[in-house]
């Protein structure tokens, strides 16, 4: 009987489906929301996964770094494994420059005993395509001190028509190219000591006197930089690697790439936007190759840039380079403070009060 009952009930599904209305109504809910996480935070999200679609490149095969203070050339050059030449190189300093003021005085000013020439090209267009004034000109007497030493030229930038794109690679190389033409016409022989970097990029003077003195140091080396961002109380880590040192030869051409696998350990330092106005550190951000990354206009309010700058958060709200998910967890959040103001420039410390906004307790910067 009851198995009678049973079969005579009609069978009716236990599940039910979702009626297409409330499906398409998700989707019409996730479909602009996903999409609008990806417009907003499509950089981040890419910066997360690097370690899934990049590979690191090869790595460098580091070169010690000796020095002492009262410790003799000689006796450096034999612990690097070189000798001592009976005179020393002749060393030309070579910078593409933007707008770096205060940072090509400290550098100028660290480096002045051992180079024989500052070579130094500034263009009247940003990267970018922007005009921009000749600061190094217009502030040239700023730089007496080492007027007898200073090879300048200008290089006519192109200004980007009003709706296009110019590619700031594309400028920025071919400024790169203008400075081989500065260089021969500065003087320099093969044989000579080359230093290319950026402004920001100084060597230590330890540095420039152990290469300007030794004899049998590679043709070609890479200078591995302290880096900080904003002032030397922001120290960040020890991955800057563009700035190079060559032996200069009918082949040396000037760029900010790699270039050999070979990399002086601990051989100066790199402040990025270590500026002393919020007005330098805007010019900056709309100038550089990487001007694509201010995403809002808001990312270049005064206030904004100002927080950022005392707490050590990232200009462009960007997660770090790294390839690693170990190396980009590590690096996530500010930037841990430092109160250490020793083995830093001797020009920032024997004049702190000129310099103090790069020092310890000094991230309070002018608008102006």
């Amino acid at each position: 009987m009851i198995l009678q009952r049973m079969a005579a009930r009609p069978y009716r599904p236990t599940s039910r489906r979702t009626p297409p209305k409330i499906l398409f109504l998700l989707l019409l809910i996730i479909v602009p929301i996903c999409l609008l996480g990806v417009f907003t935070y499509g950089q981040k999200i890419s910066y997360f996964l690097r370690p899934l679609w990049d590979k690191p490149p090869a790595s460098f095969q580091h070169i010690p770094h000796y020095y002492a203070e009262n410790v003799s050339m000689e006796h450096l050059c034999r612990l690097h494994g070189w000798s001592i030449l009976p005179q020393p190189r002749q060393v030309y300093d070579a910078v593409i420059f933007s707008n770096e003021l205060d940072t090509l005085e400290i550098r100028w000013r660290e480096l002045y005993p051992y180079v024989t020439k500052f070579v130094i090209l500034e263009s009247n267009t940003t990267f970018t395509g922007i005009p921009k004034p000749l600061f190094f000109a217009s502030n040239r007497a700023r730089y007496a001190f080492a007027e007898g030493k200073i090879a300048h030229d200008t290089f006519p930038g192109r200004v980007a028509n009003r709706g296009s794109h110019e590619d700031p690679f594309k400028l920025e190389s071919e400024q790169r190219v203008a400075m081989n033409g500065l260089l021969r016409r500065s003087g320099i022989s093969y044989g000579d000591l080359l230093i290319m970097s950026d402004a920001d990029e100084i060597p230590s003077p330890h540095t420039l006197k152990l290469l300007k003195w030794c004899d049998g140091i590679p043709p070609v080396m890479h200078l591995e930089l302290r880096h900080y961002m904003y002032s030397f109380e922001f120290p960040v880590d020890y991955s800057s690697w563009r700035a190079t040192a060559h032996i200069y030869g009918p082949k040396t051409l000037y760029r900010h790439s790699r270039q050999t696998n070979l990399l002086l350990s601990d051989a100066g330092w790199h402040c990025s936007f270590c500026f002393r106005s919020i007005r330098e550190f805007i010019f900056k951000m709309t100038a550089y190759s990487h001007a694509d990354r201010v995403r809002r206009k808001d990312y270049m309010s005064y206030p904004r840039i100002q927080k950022i700058i005392c707490q050590g958060d990232d200009l462009f709200d960007m997660l770090p380079e790294e390839y690693t998910f170990k190396e980009l967890i590590k690096k996530l959040g500010s930037i841990t403070r430092s109160a250490s103001a020793v083995h830093l420039p001797a020009y920032v410390i024997a004049n702190a009060e000129k310099f103090k906004f790069l020092l310890p307790g000094g991230c309070v910067r002018s608008q102006d």
